[in-house]
């Protein structure tokens, strides 16, 4: 566990994180094709007080102590968690999965969409975190690599497996073992986010495209490309194409992908680097081809029949959202309770139908198809075998190989 200390971001990883939060995943809705993005001067408040000095100087001691468990007593969980990131009844007056969980159980839940974003929110239960007290969340989901920072910092409270039979026994493969949190000891995935190859099929005369090297220098697609702004997903991809594993690469690994990236900037095959505004010039075909995210290409492709996706032979990156309980909730077993709840399959199918990101929990297909079969059959939702075993994860960073990658990348699409 690493002691808290406080840390100023360097100005590379302060522009990574504008770039997420006006454009990037940090902007991406759950059904629509913006994350909800309206608190601009709060999230830039929260990335300023990452940076600053004003968080006590160490850790508690105790600060990542579970504190007494009030779950028996008092029939209540609060659960933070992303906009449009839950099942809405038609009338949008309630929420069917949780209604159903508080009548099985008579576990209250008071669910708030107040996260809009991991810079923003990390910087509003930090303090707390960091003091040792209670951040008036029992269940929280963030992004992978702001999960693994919680954790490391003794910030999250290790999950009691007894609780949790439907989560140990149904958490897809692909999402088993992050290498920040190997066995889920201390979280479950809410959604899987991929990293795939989208393309105009009319753009491209009809003409697929599959991999990372057609992009990169196919003739035919010079000037209507795009990557990504958010440096794991351009890298990881570029880096599998490469025949590098995102996981375990070292700084030369890293240094090649950057070349081989450059050097299509300098041939201009690379039309620009976007965050998810990208959407608009794939449609109209503009951008022929791109890398870009599943749940952008799933709402893409309810209006336009020419927008196609492709999973490349080398592997492609998934990211994940995460559920944890903070340190010093006060209802932790009714928590552990609710994760375990959405890792019933029928339960997980409901989900999945509402939010249309990838389904983290295996045996949901036949329940899915019961809502809606289209859905079932789709492998952005529910990836079959052949592509689950394509999944890579991007692996951890230290805090100075971040600042080193993110300013190295920086420099490639000129932040």
């Amino acid at each position: 566990m690493e002691s808290y200390e406080p840390e100023r971001l360097s100005s590379a990883q302060l522009a990574a994180m504008r770039r997420s939060l006006t454009s990037g995943r940090g902007a991406l809705t759950r059904r629509s094709l913006l994350r909800a993005s309206g608190m601009g001067a709060l999230a830039l408040g929260g990335m300023a007080t990452l940076g600053a000095c004003g968080i006590p100087p160490a850790k508690r001691a105790d600060a990542g102590m579970a504190s007494d468990d009030h779950s028996a007593k008092e029939k209540e969980v609060t659960f933070s968690n992303w906009t449009e990131y839950m099942d809405v009844s038609e009338d949008e007056k309630g929420r069917p999965t949780l209604e159903a969980f508080t009548k099985r159980t008579g576990i209250r839940v008071k669910y708030t969409e107040d996260i809009n974003d991991n810079v923003e929110f990390f910087g509003k239960i930090k303090p707390q975190l960091a003091a040792g007290q209670n951040t008036g969340r029992d269940l929280i989901c963030v992004t992978d690599w702001l999960a693994a920072r919680i954790i490391r910092l003794g910030w999250a409270q290790k999950l009691d497996p007894s609780n949790l039979p439907h989560a140990f026994a149904n958490v897809s493969a692909q999402f088993r073992t992050p290498d920040w949190d190997p066995g889920r000891a201390y979280s479950y995935p809410w959604t899987g986010i991929p990293t795939v190859i989208a393309y105009n099929v009319k753009a491209t005369g009809g003409r697929k495209v599959d991999s990372v090297t057609q992009l990169l220098d196919d003739p035919k697609l010079k000037g209507r490309v795009s990557f990504l702004s958010e440096m794991r997903d351009t890298i990881g991809m570029t880096l599998l194409d490469q025949g590098k594993d995102p996981g375990k690469f070292t700084d030369t690994d890293f240094d090649g992908a950057i070349g081989r990236l450059q050097k299509a900037v300098d041939k201009k095959q690379i039309r620009r680097f976007t965050g998810n505004d990208y959407t608009a010039d794939l449609s109209k075909g503009d951008i022929a081809a791109c890398v870009g995210w599943a749940g952008d290409i799933i709402q893409l492709q309810a209006d336009n029949p020419d927008i196609r996706f492709a999973i490349p032979a080398a592997g492609y990156i998934t990211s994940s959202d995460n559920l944890l309980v903070p340190a010093q909730a006060r209802h932790k077993t009714n928590a552990e309770k609710l994760i375990d709840y959405y890792y019933e399959p029928p339960v997980a199918a409901q989900l999945a139908a509402y939010i249309n990101y990838v389904c983290p929990v295996d045996g949901v297909r036949d329940q899915l198809a019961k809502i809606d079969e289209s859905m079932a059959s789709n492998t952005l939702i529910l990836p079959d075998k052949e592509m689950a075993a394509k999944s890579r994860s991007f692996r951890s960073l230290s805090t100075k190989e971040e600042t080193a990658y993110e300013e190295k990348f920086a420099k490639l699409i000129g932040a």
